[in-house]
């Protein structure tokens, strides 16, 4: 399984941004996927998941700003990223994983994309 992650980029505060990750290969294995991000100094952290049957999680942080979507047909997920702050600022991975919820952790990973929120 490949994961091709791309949309990142530069952006002000208070704007929008939306990354999509497209997966190939053995696309059958994977389940739930998920959107992760490491900012400098930090350790990686979840961004959000989602089920192949829709179900979503997301951290605290981005509640209500960042949306998890997914296109089973087209074999990729997307985030919606509104409302940007500086502290979005980070290389955000797309990842999946052969169970169908995301407890049991992501399989894949795809090389991430850069997002930087400056003014």
């Amino acid at each position: 399984v490949q994961l091709q992650a791309s949309g990142g980029g530069l952006v002000q505060p208070g704007g929008s941004l939306r990354l999509s990750c497209a997966a190939s290969g053995s696309i059958f294995v994977i389940g739930a996927m998920g959107w992760y991000r490491q900012a400098p100094g930090k350790q990686r952290e979840l961004v959000a998941h989602i089920t192949s049957g829709g179900h979503t999680n997301y951290a605290n942080s981005v509640k209500g700003r960042f949306t998890i979507s997914r296109d089973n047909a087209k074999n990729t997920v997307y985030l919606q990223m509104n409302s940007l702050k500086l502290e979005d600022t980070a290389v955000y991975y797309c990842a999946g994983s052969t169970a169908y919820w995301w407890s049991n952790g992501m399989d894949y990973w795809g090389k991430g994309t850069l997002v930087t929120v400056s003014s």
